[in-house]
């Protein structure tokens, strides 16, 4: 893997994190006990703050940025992502917040200051706006994205299996060291 330090800031990993050695990470990232950063994967805390929380998944070729301090936007957005979440293969996320038991599907783009809740599922090649916020138990599918319906059981209790899922797998790459 390659970490390096911008401005002053250098990437803090917790206990048990596994990182693929061609994932990248600059600057202001911190990420949570036994979370995962898979091949090909870019954090670029380099303007403002990245936080991953634990059991927190990212999948394969993935990008994670921020929303930079501006006139604009003077406060700007970090990159806020929860505990127990899956972020698919080719997923985009800037400068949004992320909430606890979530999976983001393959190829979806998560824009600046969009706020995702807790347990909610995101089909694959969805955009969220900026500004967008997603209620807490839906389903959201579609560019842009949309609610189609209430989380099923199933799926409720899906969102922990993925996170627990890849925990298992990130310690047998770790094993595997």
């Amino acid at each position: 893997m390659v970490m390096k330090s911008f401005r002053g800031h250098s990437p803090k990993l917790g206990q048990g994190v596994w990182v693929d050695d061609s994932a990248v990470l600059i600057g202001d990232v911190e990420i949570g006990d036994d979370s995962s950063v898979w091949p090909l994967v870019s954090i670029r805390g380099d303007m403002h703050q990245i936080r991953i929380g634990i059991r927190t998944s990212i999948q394969d070729n993935s990008c994670l940025h921020i929303t930079h301090a501006s006139e604009f936007k003077p406060e700007g957005h970090p990159l806020i992502i929860g505990d127990d979440v899956t972020i698919g293969h080719l997923v985009m996320l800037h400068g949004c917040t992320i909430g606890n038991q979530v999976l983001v599907g393959m190829s979806s783009t998560i824009l600046d200051g969009a706020v995702i809740e807790d347990q909610v599922l995101i089909g694959a090649g969805s955009l969220v706006p900026p500004g967008k916020r997603l209620e807490s138990g839906y389903l959201y599918l579609g560019s842009p994205v949309k609610q189609i319906r209430p989380l099923t059981e199933d799926e409720r209790v899906y969102l922990n299996y993925s996170a627990s899922n890849y925990v298992k797998l990130k310690d047998a790459y770790l094993a595997a060291l």
